[in-house]
């Protein structure tokens, strides 16, 4: 990965935990764009205020605005749109394969894990399943573990059977598939959520974090993170 370039044409909305961000962050950094990031702080509640929900109606984080001249600033939410979008405005390196069946593969592994798992274990749903829903700690800690395996280990029967699967999650380079599952190991790390017998997804992983672009976006090291 080259170094960064700073482009204020970029406003990224964050938060140093999420992982949705995460995706966002290995992006740009595959991209050598670094955007001006302004922290959202989502432990004192600042994505519910008025102010974020204008951004984000949903309150979720990320959004992104572009500045650049003669755009509208129409922010952009939900991170698989922004990472196709990034892909579209620099195209190198590709975040999808050049081929029709290699892109809605890439895409189908990135949506297993964005859309299918990722929102079973969010911190709204978590709050919810802890106040509406009556869950105590060990409750709520076990839907969480359930939804990350279940999610994880179905996309380790892809990985490890179909014939698209290199070095990455297709291929040799990584694709938008491998932020999803890199991001989604980071889920895991941060709720200390062992899930066993995915071999395929965990050398893949390692495999990313190899990669200065996916190291840069570890959460340790964004600005409101925790000092060790």
């Amino acid at each position: 990965m080259t170094r960064p370039v700073d482009d204020d044409r970029f406003e990224l909305f964050a938060f140093w935990r999420t992982s949705a961000a995460f995706r966002v962050r290995v992006a740009f950094n595959l991209k050598g764009v670094r955007p001006r990031e302004t922290f959202v702080d989502m432990d004192a509640g600042e994505q519910h205020g008025p102010a974020y929900r204008r951004i984000s109606p949903l309150g979720g984080i990320p959004a992104l605005i572009d500045h650049g001249p003669g755009q509208p600033p129409v922010p952009l939410t939900q991170s698989l749109a922004i990472l196709e979008f990034l892909d579209e405005l620099y195209p190198q390196p590709p975040l999808l394969p050049a081929d029709a069946h290699g892109r809605a593969r890439v895409r189908s592994i990135a949506q297993m894990l964005a859309a299918d798992t990722h929102p079973l274990i969010t911190p709204r749903v978590r709050q919810y399943l802890a106040t509406v829903g009556g869950f105590d700690a060990d409750a709520v800690r076990a839907w969480l573990a359930h939804w990350l395996d279940t999610g994880l280990r179905a996309v380790e029967q892809r990985l490890a059977t179909e014939p698209g699967t290199g070095r990455f999650c297709h291929g040799d380079q990584p694709t938008m598939a491998d932020i999803c599952l890199a991001s989604l190991f980071m889920v895991t790390r941060v709720l200390k959520i062992d899930v066993d017998g995915i071999p395929t997804a965990t050398r893949i992983v390692d495999e990313c974090g190899r990669l200065e672009a996916f190291a840069a976006a570890a959460p340790e090291r964004q600005a409101g993170a925790p000092a060790a």
